[in-house]
């Protein structure tokens, strides 16, 4: 039993490590030469920084932080299928039971580390991007469900950080429309509400309606990330 607690959790720390990879910090400051917690927002995602360098840099951050997630959540599923083939699985640990509240684990430790970077001084972004990859991994009906209701908000508001928190309020309800075990859904709920904190300057700014709509620059001073 010992060795395989260790394993699994060597791989929420691994998970934790792949979400810390700082895409977004590294892209600017090769491109650009700035930090990017120093301009816009203050956050390393995605979003910032579409504002800061354009389409295509945005959308290379967006895909990368979105794989972290994807590859965090395969990283359980190689450790169970590694374990099954070495016979490291005790008698005692419920495969069907234990391997979705380690997937969760996993997940809330990429966006963890995405969001506080031990790389960049635990700062970082708001693991919208991450835990859509999280999501495609656990779930594509529910990934792309998400993606549906992010796609739709934006398309009505031309504002990022709304669409983020209407798909962050979103998942949980379809976690339960696909019926999927517990665990994933107390993912929604926790992810959910942990990516709408990150989002408390962006809500700010809507309810003063300053929040910048896709293609405007923020005009207010980078927010906390810390």
């Amino acid at each position: 039993m010992a060795i395989w607690l260790t394993l699994s959790g060597v791989i929420l720390l691994l998970a934790y490590l792949l979400g810390s990879f700082p895409t977004g910090y590294i892209a600017v400051k090769q491109l650009k030469g700035i930090d990017i917690r120093e301009v816009g927002s203050g956050s390393t995602g995605a979003t910032n920084v579409l504002r800061t360098l354009g389409k295509g840099p945005g959308a290379f951050v967006l895909v990368i932080d979105s794989l972290k997630g994807v590859l965090a959540i395969a990283l359980v599923y190689w450790l169970f299928n590694f374990a099954e083939s070495q016979n490291l699985i005790p008698p005692q640990v419920d495969v069907k039971l234990w391997q979705p509240w380690l997937v969760t684990l996993a997940g809330l430790a990429a966006i963890l580390g995405h969001s506080k970077s031990i790389f960049l001084g635990f700062t970082g972004g708001k693991s919208v991007a991450t835990s859509l990859g999280i999501l495609l991994a656990m779930s594509w009906q529910v990934g792309l469900a998400t993606v549906g209701v992010f796609a739709v908000v934006v398309a009505i508001s031309r504002i990022v950080s709304l669409s983020s928190i209407a798909g962050a309020i979103a998942v949980s309800i379809f976690m339960l429309v696909f019926h999927l075990p517990l665990p994933y859904v107390l993912f929604g709920i926790v992810g959910g509400l942990y990516v709408i904190l990150r989002h408390r300057g962006n809500i700010e700014r809507l309810l003063a309606g300053t929040e910048p709509k896709i293609g405007q620059k923020l005009a207010t001073e980078p927010e906390q990330t810390a």
